[in-house]
């Protein structure tokens, strides 16, 4: 009985210790759309920079982690511009 109570000690300590250490969710800076790595604005449109597109906004190479709600990654690949 000892033993599993030092058991469960060590392990809820750990857990606290592993709380704490893990870092804050990567929450979207303000102003950036929560679908693309590196910041990428919420506008209207955005489209790859060099391209052919009208904007407003224009992007480089960028990481897509959610909704292509911008149709950055055309091949769909998860890597948006990768032209640019």
């Amino acid at each position: 009985m000892r033993n599993a109570l030092l058991l469960g000690v060590a392990g809820a300590t750990a857990s606290a210790f592993l709380a704490a250490a893990a870092p804050a969710s990567a929450a979207p800076q303000s102003g950036c759309h929560a679908s693309y790595r590196p910041c990428v604005p919420i506008t209207s449109d955005v489209d790859c920079a060099g391209g052919s597109g009208n904007g407003p906004a224009y992007t480089g190479r960028v990481e897509v982690i959610g909704p292509d709600e911008y149709d950055l990654d055309r091949d769909g690949d998860g890597i948006g511009c990768q032209n640019s």
